[in-house]
C-alpha cells in the first residue's frame, strides 16, 4: 500500500496567510506546508484540500482514479471546490466500515475532540492510522486495538495521542510515525527534526509518495537524556515534552515536600498540572534502586537537588567533616549514581542546573556546591547519550 502525502500542514497551511510569526515566515521552500491531504493508492483521499489536484500532478499522481474521498475534520473557510470526476467527500459515522472495490478497508474511529480517524487496511494486509487535527483516538483498550505498520497523526499538537496509542499495542517499535497537520508552534528545520526524534517520529516534505510496511529507519529514541539549563531556562520544560508521547512516565521529584513553603508548593504544583494525567510521581532521592529496575521512562527533576540531599547526608557544608571523609562518600555516591545510569535499561531523562558560568559563590560551602555539581553534570554527562543545554526556552544540542 503507498501513500503520497499532498499535503503535511495544518488546516491553514504553514506558512498561515497574513501571519508575521517568526516560523511562518521561515517555513518557505521544502518547509512549506499545504493542508494535510492523503491519497492512498491512487484510490483513496481522505481530506480534500484547496489545489487537491495540483498537488498531486506535483507528486507525479493522478486523482483519476479515486473511488472514494473521505473527510476526517470541519474545513473552515470557503468550500473546498470538488474536482471534476472525483466521488462527493463524505464524513463516516464513527465504528462504521466501509469495504471499497479497490480491497481497501475502512473503519472510522471515534476521538476525543471533532473529527474522525481512519484506520485503513489495503489488500495486501497493511494497516494505516491517519488521525486528524487535534484529535486523540477515544476508547481505545488494550488487547483490542489493532497494531498498525504506519501512524499519521498531529504529534507536535497531541503527543498523548500517541502515547494512547503506545499504551495499547497499537504503536509499536517498528512502527513508522508520521508527523501531519504541521502548525506554526515548532520552527521547521532541525528543531522540529529533533523534537520529533524524541517522539520516535518523522516528518517527510509535501509530495512524498510512502509505502506503509517497508522498513524505515524509525528515528532512535535516546536511552539516556541529560537536560541542562539555567533557572527559568525551560529545562523542566524541555525534559517533560521528551516524554509526553509516551505512556506510564514515573516522575520523580528530588526536591521533597518542604512543608511550610509556599512558594515551593506553588513551584510543585504548575509542574504538576502541565504533567500528562497518566504520569505518576514519587517523592525520593534514592535514585540507584530506580534506575536498576526494569519498567516505564524515569524523568528525574532534578540532579541539583538530589546533590543537596546527598551533601546534606554527608556533612559536606562542615569543612571538618567535608575533609575527614564527608569528599570521599560524596565520591562514591556519584559514582554509584552513575554506574547505574551506565547500567539502565529504561528511558531515563533527567534535569539539572548549569553552573559556573557567573558570580563566584561568597561563602566556601556555595563554592563546594558550585563545583560538585559540575563534577556531577560531567560524571553524568557522560553516561548519556544524549545531552542538551537549554538557554532562553531554546534547546541546544551537545550531544546526540
Amino acid at each position: 500500500m503507498e501513500v503520497t502525502l499532498l499535503g503535511t500542514g495544518a488546516p491553514a497551511g504553514l506558512p498561515r496567510p497574513d501571519c508575521p510569526c517568526a516560523v511562518c515566515a521561515t517555513a518557505l521552500g521544502p518547509d512549506a506546508r499545504a493542508a494535510t491531504a492523503l491519497l492512498v493508492n491512487g484510490a483513496l483521499l481522505i481530506d480534500l484540500t484547496p489545489g487537491a489536484a495540483f498537488a498531486a500532478a506535483r507528486a507525479g499522481r493522478s486523482l483519476g482514479g479515486v473511488r472514494q474521498v473521505l473527510l476526517s475534520h470541519p474545513h473552515d473557510g470557503p468550500a473546498v471546490e470538488v474536482p471534476a470526476g472525483l466521488p462527493q467527500p463524505v464524513r463516516v459515522p464513527d465504528g462504521r466500515e466501509l469495504a471499497l472495490l479497490t480491497g481497501h478497508r475502512v473503519r472510522a474511529l471515534a476521538m476525543d475532540a471533532g473529527g474522525t480517524g481512519y484506520a485503513v487496511t489495503g489488500p495486501d494486509g497493511q494497516k494505516l492510522l491517519y488521525l486528524p487535527p487535534g484529535g486523540a483516538p477515544a476508547g481505545l483498550e488494550e488487547g483490542n486495538a489493532e497494531a498498525y505498520d504506519m501512524v499519521l497523526a498531529d504529534v507536535v499538537g497531541r503527543p498523548d495521542a500517541l502515547a494512547k496509542l503506545r499504551a495499547v499495542g497499537a504503536v509499536g517499535p517498528t512502527t513508522d510515525v508520521i508527523a501531519v497537520h504541521l502548525d506554526h508552534d515548532v520552527p521547521p528545520g532541525p528543531e522540529l527534526r529533533r523534537r520529533l526524534a524524541a517522539a520516535g517520529a518523522r516528518a517527510v516534505p509535501d509530495g512524498t509518495t510512502l509505502a506503509v510496511g517497508a522498513y524505515e529507519e524509525v528515528p532512535d529514541v535516546p536511552r539516556r537524556t541529560l537536560v541542562l539549563g539555567g533557572a527559568r531556562s525551560g529545562k523542566s520544560v524541555e525534559a517533560e515534552r521528551r516524554l509526553e508521547s509516551f505512556p506510564d512516565v514515573l516522575y520523580v521529584a528530588t526536591g521533597g515536600a518542604r512543608n511550610g513553603d509556599t512558594e515551593w508548593a506553588a513551584r510543585v504544583a504548575a509542574h504538576r498540572e502541565r504533567r500528562p494525567g497518566s504520569w505518576r510521581t514519587t517523592e525520593t532521592c534514592d535514585l540507584v534502586p530506580l534506575l536498576a529496575q526494569d519498567g516505564p521512562p524515569l524523568l528525574i527533576d532534578c540532579l541539583s537537588l538530589w546533590l543537596t540531599d546527598a551533601m546534606d547526608s554527608v556533612g559536606a557544608w562542615d569543612d571538618a567533616e567535608w575533609s575527614s571523609g564527608g569528599e570521599r562518600a560524596l565520591r562514591e555516591r556519584v559514582r554509584e549514581l552513575t554506574a547505574a545510569v551506565r547500567a539502565a535499561r529504561r528511558t531515563v531523562v533527567a534535569v539539572s542546573n548549569e553552573v559556573g558560568s557567573g558570580i563566584v559563590p561568597s561563602t566556601a560551602s556555595g563554592r563546594r556546591y558550585r563545583d560538585e555539581l559540575g563534577r556531577l553534570n560531567a560524571a553524568f554527562s557522560t553516561e548519556c547519550e544524549h545531552v542538551l543545554l537549554v538557554v532562553a526556552g531554546q534547546a541546544l544540542v551537545l550531544r546526540g
